[in-house]
């Protein structure tokens, strides 16, 4: 798809998007000037594919690829949710501490069911146990698919679970995100048995940190912005911001933060940004979900090389 293309597609997105999450009806005449052939494949890139089929809906719009991805999402969650279940079975009885992460939460705070999408799990285990977790995902009929590497060991079973299976929440890079959440257990509280969780101020660090080690290494896609702006929009004015802040310097974040924070609201309330944030934006529309090898080379080439731009123009030519 070409680059001004992939552009128009992407603010079309980001604006349905944005009405679903905001519960508004989408403005016929602009679905109209939609090519959803095109759309629908910018959306399955971002994995915002559920989340426009509502607002399509809403619209009075019937597109048989979104109706499909949507009903595919919904089915998803529920057997993620029934399959997570079971492993945190196993771990409450082999005594193991845990804690679910990231889009497992997320979702629920989203309006509607399966429109935060997953590719995975993620959980949170007390890293002693790392051997007996495999043996657990093994019992459970997972295979493993890496093991012994980075801060966390993956497993995947028929037909469509993914569960990685984070002994620490960051490996050595980037440095001072790994060295802020070496201690984990100061972070966390304790639910029943041996569930933990983090609180909303801590599990919003989380997500920057998160998000942060993405857009620095590999970049990272829209849905990022996306679940930024569900989480505030969800507790409102309820986060404590000076204690949010004082972590985030900690890990020299704050600024990424506050940027981040103030495109996520202008995007999915459809305000004019400024070039700045227009340049921003692009970074994250070129990421896709998850990033791409050819942006951590360009990022790996910034931080090393005054010709930068030179050099990867002559590696990845447009």
């Amino acid at each position: 798809m070409e680059k001004e293309s992939l552009i128009k597609n992407s603010y079309d997105m980001m604006y349905l998007a944005g009405c679903a999450v905001n519960n508004e009806i989408p403005d016929k005449q602009k679905i109209n000037s939609m090519n959803l052939n095109e759309l629908f494949r910018v959306c399955q890139g971002n994995s915002l594919t559920t989340c426009v089929a509502y607002a399509l809906e809403s619209a009075g719009i019937a597109n048989n690829n979104f109706t499909q991805a949507k009903a595919k999402s919904i089915r998803k969650n529920i057997l993620f949710d029934a399959e997570r279940k079971k492993i945190l079975k196993r771990f409450e009885e082999e005594k193991i501490w845990y804690m679910s992460l990231k889009g497992a939460l997320l979702k629920e705070i989203y309006p509607k069911i399966g429109m935060r999408q997953m590719s995975d799990n993620d959980i949170l285990y007390d890293a002693q146990f790392r051997n007996k977790v495999r043996d657990i995902m093994t019992d459970l009929g997972f295979k493993c698919q890496h093991f012994g590497k980075g801060n966390d060991d993956a497993y995947f079973k028929e037909p469509i679970f993914n569960f990685e299976m984070h002994h620490r929440l960051f490996s050595e890079s980037p440095p001072l995100l790994n060295d802020y959440y070496k201690n984990i257990k100061k972070h966390l509280i304790k639910n029943d048995n041996y569930e933990y969780h983090f609180s909303n101020e801590d599990f919003y660090i989380y997500m920057i940190a998160h998000e942060y080690k993405h857009y620095s290494l590999y970049g990272t896609g829209v849905r990022s912005l996306l679940d930024t702006y569900v989480f505030l929009k969800f507790y409102n004015n309820s986060l404590d911001f000076n204690y949010i802040n004082n972590e985030l310097r900690k890990m020299n974040i704050n600024e990424f933060e506050v940027k981040n924070r103030e495109l996520a609201f202008k995007v999915f309330s459809n305000k004019k940004l400024t070039s700045k944030e227009a340049d921003m934006l692009n970074y994250y529309i070129f990421s896709g979900t998850y990033g791409t090898f050819e942006t951590k080379v360009k990022n790996d080439i910034n931080k090393t090389s005054k010709k930068s731009t030179y050099i990867f123009r002559r590696i990845f030519p447009p």
